[in-house]
C-alpha cells in the first residue's frame, strides 16, 4: 500500500468543512501518479486504516491537514510535490509561522552539535522557528536549540506520527510535541524505510526560509536537503571546518556550489533579512541562559571533552547576546559609550552586561569599562 494510496482514502474520509473549502490547487501542483491515486476507490484495508485514523485524530493536539485546508502550511504549496496530507502532533500553528531548518550529520562532533544548538537557540530567540528531522546528532542538538530560543522546532519524521525513530530520541519527540509541533506525511503505523528520508527531507527544506548545514559528510543526506532547497529557491547556508575533517566535507562541497558561508548567527539573520533587536531581548532572559547554559546529548562520549563543549556555546546563546558583543569587540569600552554606538538606554546595557560578565563572556575592567573575554 502506497503513502499516496492512503492519502486519498483518508482525504475522502476527513473532507474539510464547507467553510474551511478553499479553491482545489491547480493541476500543476499534483503529478500524474497522484492525480490517478485521488480518483481510484477506496479498499476495505483503506477504510481501516481511515478508521484508525479517526481514533488518533481523537487524541488533544492531534491534527490531518489536506491541500485544501486553511492550516496547511502555505510555503509547501510553492513547492513541486506538496504532501496530499500531512499528520500533525502538537501547534500546528508553527507551521504557519517562518523558520530556517538546521541539519547536518547523525554522527556529529561535540563541537558540531554545540554549533548546531547555539545557532538554533539563537534563530529562535530571534523569533525563527527551526525546523529539522529529528535524527541523532545535529538534528536533535536543533530541536533542543529551538525549544530553548522561545520560537519552538518543527520535527519531520520519516515514519508514521505514532511511530518515533530512532527510539532514542522518544523524550525529545515527547518534548516536541508538547511544546513544538511534529509532523509526518507517511501513514500512522508505518515503519522507518530507507527511500522514505530522502522524500521526508523536500518537507524539512519546504517548511523553511533557509537552509543551514551545520557538518555533513561528502555524501551526507544533507546535502539532499540542501539541492533541494536550492531548487526550492531557499536559501542554503553551510558552517566550514577544518579541510581534514570528513565531517567538514559536505558544507565545503554546498559553498562550492554556492551555498552561503556562515560562521555566525548574524551572518544568517542578515541574509534572511531578519534582525533580531537587542531591545526586544530582556537582560533577564541573558541572566536565565548564563545561569543555566543549554545542555547537550553526550551520551557515549567523554565527559570531560562534553563539559568544555557545552560551555563554549553558553558564551552566545542568542542573537541578542552575539550583537552585544559585537558591538563591544575586544577594546575595553565604557557602557555608556557601547550604549550609544547600539542607540540604546545605558541602563538597558548596563543588565545586559552583568549578565554576560556574570557567564563569563565579558570583564568589568576599573574605571567602569567593560572587555570582551576570548571566544
Amino acid at each position: 500500500m502506497t503513502n499516496a494510496v492512503h492519502g486519498a482514502a483518508e482525504a475522502a474520509a476527513f473532507p474539510p468543512s464547507r467553510e474551511s473549502r478553499v479553491p482545489d490547487p491547480a493541476p500543476a501542483r499534483l503529478t500524474a501518479r497522484q492525480a490517478q491515486v485521488l480518483a481510484a476507490p477506496a479498499s476495505a484495508a483503506l477504510q481501516r486504516l481511515s478508521e484508525a485514523t479517526w481514533a488518533w485524530l481523537q487524541e488533544p493536539g492531534n491534527r490531518v491537514l489536506s491541500l485544501h485546508d486553511p492550516a496547511y502550511p502555505p510555503l509547501l504549496l510553492q513547492i513541486a510535490d506538496p504532501p496530499l496530507l500531512l499528520y500533525v502532533k502538537g501547534r500546528a500553528e508553527l507551521l504557519q509561522a517562518p523558520a530556517v531548518a538546521i541539519v547536518g550529520s547523525r554522527n556529529a562532533s561535540l563541537q558540531g552539535e554545540a554549533n548546531a544548538q547555539r545557532f538554533a537557540q539563537a534563530l529562535s530567540a530571534a523569533g525563527l522557528g527551526i525546523v529539522s528531522g529529528l535524527a541523532l546528532g545535529i538534528d536533535a542538538a536543533a530541536h533542543r536549540g529551538g525549544l530553548a530560543g522561545g520560537a519552538s522546532t518543527i520535527a519531520v519524521i520519516a515514519t508514521g506520527a505514532d511511530r518515533i525513530y530512532p527510539r532514542r530520541n522518544a523524550a525529545l519527540a515527547r518534548q516536541i510535541a508538547e511544546q513544538g509541533c511534529l509532523i509526518s506525511e507517511f501513514a500512522l503505523g508505518t515503519p522507518p524505510r530507507d527511500h522514505h528520508f530522502p522524500r521526508r527531507n523536500r518537507i524539512i527544506s519546504g517548511l523553511a526560509r533557509g537552509v543551514l548545514v551545520v557538518e555533513a559528510a561528502e555524501r551526507s543526506g544533507s546535502l539532499i536537503t540542501a539541492r533541494q532547497a536550492t531548487a526550492q529557491n531557499r536559501e542554503v547556508f553551510a558552517i566550514p571546518g577544518s579541510i581534514h575533517s570528513p565531517l567538514s566535507k559536505g558544507c565545503h562541497i554546498l559553498i562550492r556550489e554556492g551555498a552561503k558561508l556562515v560562521d555566525t548567527v548574524e551572518h544568517v539573520l542578515e541574509e534572511l533579512g531578519w534582525e533580531a533587536s537587542l531591545a526586544e531581548c530582556p537582560a533577564a532572559q541573558l541572566a536565565d541562559h548564563a545561569a543555566a547554559p543549554p545542555a547537550l546529548d553526550t551520551s557515549g562520549k567523554d565527559a570531560a571533552v562534553s563539559v568544555v563543549s557545552a560551555v563554549a556555546p553558553s558564551r552566545q546563546w542568542n542573537a541578542c547576546a552575539d550583537r552585544l558583543l559585537a558591538a563591544l569587540g575586544h577594546d575595553p569600552l565604557p557602557a555608556g559609550a557601547l550604549a550609544a554606538r547600539l542607540q540604546l538606554a545605558t541602563s538597558m546595557v548596563q543588565a545586559h552586561l552583568l549578565a554576560l560578565e556574570l557567564a563569563g563572556a565579558v570583564e568589568r575592567l576599573p574605571g567602569g569599562a567593560f572587555r570582551r573575554l576570548a571566544g
